[in-house]
C-alpha cells in the first residue's frame, strides 16, 4: 500500500467497494474518466477478480480487506457497488471510518435500517449519496429546467419503465466484457428467490427516483400487479404532496424495444422524454413544448456517460463544499417508502397507502 501521498487538492482520492459487474461497467469506468476523481484504491475478497480490475484500471493500492481499505488515510471517499443486503453495513463502516460515501442504488432493504444509516451521516457530517445516476443524464436534467422556469403548474406525471426481452442480446452487445468469481461474496440466501421484491428493488427504484427528481414528495401511492409466466407488471397510481397527480408503469419484461421515459403535463407546457438502455450511454430525447410562444423543442444531449457525470457531481460537492446534486439519503429513503408503499398495496387490494406509513423492508 502506497502511503503519505501529496494530495491534489482538485481531485477526490475515493476507494471503490466491489470488483463485480455494477463496478466494472459503472463506477471503475466511471472514475477512470472523471475530471476530478483519482482511483486510490479497489477492495473486493476476490483474488481472481481484484487483480484483474487492478491490471486495467491501475489504482494505487488494493484491498482484499474492507477495514483495511479504510484505514488508508489518502481515501476521502468510498463507492460502495455491492450486493443490496450489504449498502448500509458497509456504508456505516465507511462513515465511522470519516469516509464520504456515493452508495449504489437502492439504499438498503429497509426503513429502518436507511434512516439510521441518515442519521449517522449527519452525525459525522459527511456526503451520503445514493446512486440514482438518472439524475446525471443531460437531456432530464435540461428537462427539469424546463419544468421549473416555463410549465407553470404542474397536473399530471406518467412515468414509465418497461425492461425489454431482448435487453441482454442488446447490452452482451455494448457492454465490456465483464468478469465474475466462484469467490465473490454473495448475499445469504437467493435475492432472486421472490421476483416482485427483486423488480421493485432494481428497477422500481428508478422509476420512482424519476418521479421524485421532477415532481418532489410524493405523498401516497394505490398499486395494482399482475404476473404471467415470466411477465410482472405493475400500475401504480400516486398523488405527489405539490397537489399533483400521477402514474407509473413498471413492467419487467415486454415484447418491444426497452421502453423508459415520461410525460408531465403542466398549464405552461408539456414534457415528453424517451429514456433509453442505460448501457447504450445515450441521452434521454426531450421534446419541451412551450405554451407561452407556441414552440416545440429538442434540446441537442450528447454526453450519455451518466456515472462519469454522477461521480463528478459526487466530487464536486465535497471538493467545493457546494449542495448534494444527485439523490440524497432523504430521497433514498423516500424511494424505499415508495417501494414498500407499493408492496404493501397490491398485497391490501389496491388500498391507498401513505408514505409516511411505510415500515419494515423487501
Amino acid at each position: 500500500m502506497k502511503t503519505n501521498i501529496k494530495k491534489d487538492e482538485n481531485l477526490l482520492r475515493v476507494g471503490v467497494l466491489g470488483c463485480g459487474i455494477i463496478c466494472q461497467a459503472a463506477h471503475l469506468i466511471g472514475s477512470s474518466k472523471a475530471k476530478n476523481i483519482h482511483l486510490q484504491a479497489i477492495c473486493d475478497v476476490s483474488d481472481e477478480l481484484r487483480k484483474k480490475m487492478a491490471a486495467i484500471y491501475e489504482p494505487d493500492s488494493t484491498y482484499s480487506d474492507y477495514e483495511e481499505m479504510l484505514r488508508d488515510p489518502n481515501i476521502d471517499a468510498v463507492i460502495i457497488g455491492i450486493g443490496d443486503q450489504f449498502h448500509v453495513p458497509c456504508a456505516k463502516q465507511a462513515i465511522l471510518a470519516g469516509k464520504h460515501v456515493l452508495l449504489e442504488k437502492p439504499m438498503g432493504v429497509s426503513i429502518e435500517e436507511c434512516l439510521e444509516l441518515k442519521n449517522l451521516a449527519e452525525e459525522k457530517g459527511l456526503l451520503l449519496q445514493v446512486g440514482h445516476m438518472k439524475r446525471y443524464d443531460e437531456g432530464l436534467q435540461y428537462a427539469k429546467r424546463f419544468k421549473e422556469e416555463k410549465m407553470g403548474e404542474i397536473t399530471t406525471y406518467k412515468g414509465w419503465y418497461c425492461d425489454s426481452i431482448g435487453r441482454y442480446t442488446l447490452t452482451d452487445n455494448v457492454m465490456p466484457v465483464l468478469y465474475s468469481s466462484s469467490s465473490m461474496k454473495k448475499p445469504a440466501g437467493n435475492p432472486k428467490a421472490i421476483l416482485d421484491h427483486y423488480y421493485l428493488l432494481g428497477h422500481g427504484s428508478h422509476l420512482f427516483d424519476t418521479a421524485l427528481y421532477f415532481m418532489g414528495p410524493i405523498q401516497s401511492v394505490s398499486a395494482r400487479y399482475v404476473h404471467k409466466e415470466k411477465m410482472h407488471s405493475w400500475l401504480i397510481d400516486c398523488n405527489f404532496e405539490s397537489g399533483a397527480i400521477g402514474t407509473l408503469d413498471l413492467t419487467v419484461a415486454i415484447a418491444q424495444h426497452w421502453h423508459e421515459g415520461c410525460e408531465i403535463y403542466g398549464t405552461g407546457g408539456t414534457i415528453y422524454a424517451k429514456t433509453f438502455n442505460p448501457w447504450e450511454f445515450r441521452s434521454t430525447i426531450v421534446e419541451c413544448f412551450d405554451k407561452s410562444t407556441e414552440t416545440s423543442f429538442t434540446p441537442a444531449a450528447f454526453d450519455g456517460q451518466f456515472y462519469r457525470r454522477e461521480l463528478e457531481g459526487f466530487a464536486k460537492s465535497i471538493l467545493e463544499g457546494t449542495p448534494c446534486t444527485g439523490a440524497t439519503a432523504e430521497d433514498g429513503i423516500m424511494i424505499m417508502q415508495a417501494l414498500i408503499a407499493t408492496y404493501r398495496s397490491v398485497q391490501e387490494g389496491a388500498k391507498w397507502i401513505e408514505l409516511k406509513d411505510a415500515k419494515g423492508g423487501l
